[in-house]
């Protein structure tokens, strides 16, 4: 059983969030767009650096 990944810290959230907004010509009004974008971004990148767990066949069914 492999070790629960440790949560994705505000600062971290906060840091994807800035350089997206950056990217995008810096616009007014849309913080909280940015930082649920930044969160949903970080969460992705965590699933696909997850090994796969292999499921013998007989118990894939």
């Amino acid at each position: 059983m492999s070790q629960a990944e440790p949560p994705i810290t505000p600062a971290e959230i906060r840091q994807r969030a800035y350089e997206l907004w950056e990217r995008n010509h810096q616009p007014e009004g849309f913080e909280v767009e940015f930082w649920l974008l930044a969160e949903r971004e970080l969460r992705a990148e965590r699933r696909a650096k997850r090994p796969q767990q292999i499921v013998p066949d007989d118990l894939a069914s």
